[in-house]
């Protein structure tokens, strides 16, 4: 059997509130095992120890509130929440009576970091429809996570008590109004005796006695009044006196007497909602422990055919663990176009679009790449994006590890770079002189897109956008306004130094760096990039389209010199296709990598590193 652990301020057995007993009721029926933890007992080693099992917490203010980031960071967890902890006072209320100020907690550390937490949650439980409401409008992201309304729970036994007490009580002469004896500002207790005296009912206050004392009484009063000061989400007690047969005095601050289910013409349907609830709640835990994350894959494609890219392989490779596959083409004439959309009839994951460039345009390069990107993002409809390039292949072991890290991921990363293997050459060289990462999952969320950051955005005096050097023209950017997404990384700086050593001829670097990538290949999901498996195709494609491309991209314009041909003496047009071959053949020989932005230095040949995959 599963194990589960429940955390709370205190059990029924040191303290019976209406928490207490909800939660005492959801453990009766838990169909999973369950490790009690008192939440002043949760340490960083405790989780640790508990990491692979689902938590739930119930109350927990007394947690260690430094230990939240780390909850959020690493777990797999649900939340009851029964009251209002993003404020200090756990009452809004509360905190205005106490410092004659409206609460603005949700606005401080406290209310920030409670409400990070609960975005972090797979499942999450509110006591009522107005605290939930109340929680949504200070904390307007949580409406992106699952959250529904329980109320309070009660046991089996609870339930045959109230059919015996029906029974016991039936002809029995009520008299007596309720008043529940509390020493807590918010229960009102004083306002409750204060209505009693006013319109002169007889009234008892229940103080000191058990929950089944408290049953016996209200199966003979005639009613019971609650006049709270401030919002109680869902008080129990309430609940207990309309079941066996109460009139009812409340005030608006109970919040779950608006609610239809409390209302129901027909007690039955009441009773029903409240008897399903223990199911209701442990399905959804379970829901949130079983998730399995939906993927959309997107890719662009141009002329992919007459370019030689592996797109077909790109695409059936996400296939393999995407839910849809977006595919959008730039207007091919090559008979990509075509072949996409024969595919797209015979796999109904593959969404094959299109949005026509006109390459002619002197803005053509950021339209036909980081803006046919975000077109191609902006029709994925599940809740990750995995992005690739026609040239690129998840390795078929490897699909199953991008649904786990899905699962992994807290709420609060949106955008994870994970390692690509570069081929130079053939598969025994795997180039060192690029990074060995590359943005790939991220969370669909509307603000998120790919573009020009701001910072490197120009405008040129008729209005066309381009580039200055440092971007690609496809980084991933805020949508509103034009900042970095940023990332989780696997890529360290320890890693970095080692490349950056192994690149200046240090061997024991090098090895030290082979070995970390491999160590980080066979860990996480990574993408095989085959742009440079063939550098003589890569060179006659730079030819004959990059270079343009850079042109467009960065608003520069580049004679066909010597100067700027970084690969022969001579201009482009006086290159021949042997010498190219031969060129070709001459880098994967002697080199294990180059920037095509550069001149070759024959004289300090970039080393290369063998990953097995």
């Amino acid at each position: 059997m599963q194990e589960v652990v429940i955390v709370s301020d205190f059990f029924s057995t040191e303290l019976v509130g209406g928490a207490e007993l909800t939660t005492a009721a959801l453990e009766e029926s838990s169909p999973f095992n369950l490790i009690r933890v008192k939440s002043q007992d949760v340490t960083a080693h405790l989780l640790q120890e508990h990491h692979g099992k689902h938590w739930v917490f119930g109350n927990w203010a007394l947690l260690d509130k430094n230990l939240l980031p780390t909850i959020i960071a690493n777990m797999s967890y649900s939340v009851l929440e029964y009251d209002y902890k993003f404020c200090k006072y756990r009452s809004p209320e509360k905190h205005a009576t106490a410092e004659g100020v409206q609460c603005d907690c949700h606005e401080q550390p406290i209310g920030k970091i409670t409400a990070a937490f609960y975005f972090g949650a797979r499942t999450l439980w509110w006591m009522s429809e107005r605290q939930q409401s109340r929680y949504l409008e200070r904390f307007p992201l949580l409406k992106e996570r699952p959250g529904s309304v329980l109320s309070s729970v009660f046991s089996e036994s609870f339930w045959t008590r109230l059919r015996e007490l029906r029974l016991e009580s039936k002809n029995s002469q009520r008299s007596k109004w309720l008043v529940l004896g509390s020493g807590s500002w918010i229960k009102g207790t004083d306002e409750a005796i204060q209505w009693c005296k006013d319109n002169k009912k007889e009234y008892e206050v229940l103080s000191g006695i058990s929950p089944d004392e408290v049953l016996n009484r209200m199966s003979t009063a005639e009613g019971f009044v609650y006049l709270p000061k401030g919002g109680d989400t869902c008080p129990r007690m309430v609940i207990e006196a309309k079941l066996l047969g109460c009139k009812l005095h409340l005030n608006d601050n109970v919040e779950h007497g608006a609610e239809d289910w409390f209302n129901a013409p027909d007690q039955i349907d009441t009773e029903s909602y409240l008897y399903a609830a223990r199911e209701t709640f442990w399905n959804g835990v379970r829901a949130g422990m079983e998730w399995r994350p939906t993927i959309s894959g997107y890719t662009t494609v141009y002329n992919a055919e007459s370019m030689g890219y592996p797109w077909r392989d790109c695409v059936s490779s996400m296939l393999a663990f995407c839910d849809e596959v977006v595919v959008l083409d730039g207007g091919s004439n090559d008979g990509s176009w075509e072949a996409l959309v024969a595919w797209s009839q015979s796999e109904p994951k593959i969404r094959a679009h299109q949005h026509v460039i006109d390459f002619e345009s002197p803005g053509f390069a950021y339209e036909s790449d980081g803006l046919q990107k975000a077109r191609s993002r902006d029709l994925c409809t599940k809740e990750f994006c995995w992005q690739m390039d026609a040239d690129e292949v998840v390795p078929a072991e490897d699909g199953a590890k991008v649904t786990a890290l899905c699962r992994r991921l807290t709420q609060e990363v949106e955008l994870v770079s994970l390692p690509v293997i570069e081929y130079w050459g053939s598969k025994e060289r795997v180039r060192v002189d690029v990074n060995p990462w590359k943005w790939r999952l991220s969370r669909n969320r509307k603000h998120i897109t790919h573009g020009i950051p701001a910072f490197l955005r120009r405008t040129t005096t008729d209005g066309r956008i381009h580039a200055a050097p440092g971007t690609d023209g496809c980084d991933y950017i805020n949508r509103k306004n034009g900042e970095l997404i940023p990332h989780v990384s696997f890529y360290t700086e320890e890693a970095h130094n080692a490349r950056l050593w192994a690149l200046r001829g240090d061997k024991e670097a090098l090895r030290d760096y082979e070995k970390w990538l491999q160590m980080n290949v066979d860990a996480l999901p990574s993408v095989i990039h085959y742009s440079w498996l063939d550098i003589g195709k890569k060179i006659r494609n730079y030819s004959k389209y990059w270079s343009k491309f850079w042109q467009s991209l960065y608003n520069v314009k580049q004679e066909d010199t010597v100067e700027n041909n970084m690969f022969f003496d001579k201009p482009w047009s006086e290159v021949t296709d042997d010498e190219i071959t031969s060129l070709a053949k001459r880098l994967a020989d002697e080199t294990g990598g180059h920037v095509f932005h550069e001149k070759i230095d024959w004289t300090k040949p970039n080393p290369f590193i063998k990953i097995v995959k």
